[in-house]
């Protein structure tokens, strides 16, 4: 808690408004990219803001690069799923079910 993340692409931000591709996690930090185009290649760096503290830190810029050779090789995607076998909810509250497929 506490805890905002954000990205920066190429030492812009990452502006996710209308974005239906990519996502950013604001439990876990994550950033998801849905079909990666061209466009996407670049330098990413993920900011962590301590809202309390009003500090931020920056981890250091990890680059993505398209492969031009359509080959995954060890990086297919995998699935893996991990569910509970019952969720309980009571009468009249909300729940929130969340399914993500990852790949590299």
């Amino acid at each position: 808690p506490g805890l905002s993340y954000t990205w920066i692409f190429n030492n812009q931000s990452l502006d996710l408004q209308d974005d239906g591709r990519r996502f950013v996690s604001q439990e876990t930090g994550n950033l998801y990219l849905a079909k990666v185009e061209p466009w996407d290649v670049g330098n990413y760096t993920c900011v962590v803001t301590n809202l309390e503290a009003q500090q931020s830190v920056g981890g250091p810029p990890t680059p993505l690069t398209l492969r031009t050779d359509g080959v995954m090789g060890e990086y297919e995607p995998k699935i893996e799923v991990h569910f509970p076998e019952t969720t309980y909810a009571a009468k009249g509250s909300s729940v929130r079910l969340e399914c993500f497929a990852l790949g590299k």
